[in-house]
């Protein structure tokens, strides 16, 4: 697929706009990183080009200058909190985000436990850490935060924190999702450094929205739609404005805390170093923007794929209308509809002709594939089977998998391992393709073509089960599915 994002330059400038940062603040920098560090798969698609890991490709140039603060919420541990992107418990994720960091060369100097109250599995949680040699503190939930600045900016408030010790002059401080108490540790760092009378500065490193593209451009369009369940709202920093004159873009949140944040920078500092919200961001991702439609295009894509999402979790029986309703209106703002999408008009008209669940793909050269369920194949699976084929120059006509192949795996399933659907699905289809491959050229020409998928768009007109998403995901496929479910 095209790339809009020039991830090399991004690479270079991101990583010195930090080093600038760390030598403002005296050669001591608590980073507070929003989003994710890698597997920002987002990013990649709103801006193609940009490497999921890219963040993280950036920080690792600053290696021998950082350390790690990982973040978790004993709010969180309480509830057993889960990310939905990959299935675990966010105290599972801080084993692994450790794990990977480590692995990669960075020094995780300690885990921070937030809004701590005495929790039973928190302090579970933390002994099992100290266990695994993993340095454990502890921040207090405080009354009133964050607007209860004369008690936050005291010894009862950030001064009853554990003090993070810390040793290199760059300190990313990093959570497993939102809502964990990056930002108070943060700032509970700066007041406990500055006691000790140690030169400390904060910035916050966070991709979306992008402050240096319009309000309405389709990226920052596309992250309201991301987090259209928190319900943040892009903004115009009015801070920015009024101290520059210039247009800077932030969300609510930012917004809204900023003059509580002004304060306790005032009461830390004797002044603040920033002007705005915006000026306490280090992002430079859109200057690395190379071609504006592609990125925009890739955008309303990906506003489209969020609503059906969430149309997705409300047929499940999640309670998210007003999710639903949001994105609905984003719509507008970026003056698209579903027909936008071209797989979601291909495979609804085939399935209203054939009469049952289809699915469609877009490929890289803006080629449309459809297919339809049969006796013997799923839409997605069937699916699959005529794009690679299409791919690799095979005529439609031939079967790569022969039916005597396939009766006897649907003979397993529905018999022995008692599945009440006979069709192959995505893994079986390409489980069979792979043992076909050392005596078929054709099949070994049409699995060749399967990393050509990666970036093309599917619908299908049915909610696909786990293990088709699980494929397609690993082949690097955008999928949306109508909110209908699959007849039994």
């Amino acid at each position: 697929m095209k790339n809009g994002f020039d991830n090399e330059k991004y690479l270079r400038i991101q990583s010195e706009h930090i080093k600038e940062r760390i030598a403002q603040f005296g050669n001591k920098l608590y980073l507070e990183l929003g989003g994710k560090l890698f597997d920002d798969h987002h990013a990649s698609r709103v801006l193609p080009g940009f490497e999921p890991d890219s963040k993280l490709k950036m920080l690792m140039q600053l290696a021998d200058k950082a350390e790690i603060v990982i973040v978790i919420s004993a709010l969180d541990i309480e509830k057993n909190k889960v990310r939905n992107d990959l299935g675990i418990t966010y105290d599972m994720d801080v084993l692994r985000l450790r794990n990977e960091f480590q692995n990669r060369g960075f020094l995780v100097s300690s885990v921070v436990i937030t809004h701590y109250n005495g929790q039973t599995s928190a302090d579970t949680f933390r002994q099992k850490l100290e266990r695994l040699g993993v340095t454990t503190y502890v921040h207090y939930t405080i009354e009133g935060y964050p607007t209860n600045v004369a008690l936050i900016d005291s010894d009862e408030g950030f001064g009853r924190n554990d003090y993070v010790e810390t040793t290199r002059p760059l300190v990313i401080v990093t959570a497993p999702g939102p809502g964990s108490g990056k930002m108070a540790v943060c700032l509970s760092q700066l007041y406990n450094e500055n006691k000790r009378g140690i030169e400390a500065g904060y910035a916050k490193f966070e991709t979306f929205p992008v402050w240096s593209l319009p309000l309405k451009h389709p990226v920052n369009i596309a992250y309201e739609a991301a987090t259209a369940d928190l319900n943040d709202i892009n903004m115009i920093d009015p801070f920015h404005l009024e101290a520059y004159g210039k247009t800077a873009i932030n969300y609510n949140r930012d917004i809204e805390i900023f003059p509580v944040l002004n304060t306790l920078f005032e009461g830390i500092y004797g002044e603040n170093p920033y002007k705005s919200p915006t000026d306490m961001g280090v992002n430079m991702v859109g200057f690395c923007i190379s071609d504006d439609k592609v990125c925009c295009d890739a955008s309303k894509e990906e506003i489209i794929r969020r609503y059906f999402t969430a149309l997705n979790r409300m047929a499940q029986g999640e309670d998210n209308a007003n999710e639903v309703n949001k994105i609905a209106l984003l719509f507008k703002q970026a003056k698209i509809d579903i027909s936008f999408r071209k797989p979601v008009t291909a495979a609804r008209e085939r399935a209203e002709r054939s009469g049952v669940p289809c699915s469609a793909i877009q490929l890289a050269d803006s080629t449309v594939i459809t297919a339809e369920t049969s006796e013997l194949l799923g839409p997605s699976a069937a699916l699959i089977l005529n794009a690679i084929k299409h791919l690799a120059g095979i005529d439609h006509s031939v079967k790569l998998i022969p039916q005597d192949m396939i009766e006897p795996i649907q003979f397993t399933k529905t018999n022995y391992l008692r599945s009440r659907n006979p069709r192959l699905h995505t893994d079986e289809v390409l489980v069979a393709l792979s043992v076909l491959s050392t005596r078929d050229e054709n099949c070994r020409r049409a699995l060749r073509c399967l990393p050509q998928l990666n970036g093309c768009q599917i619908h299908s007109t049915v909610m696909l089960g786990e293990v088709d998403h699980k494929i397609f995901s690993k082949l690097g496929v955008g999928l949306t599915c109508d909110p209908a479910k699959k007849k039994k």
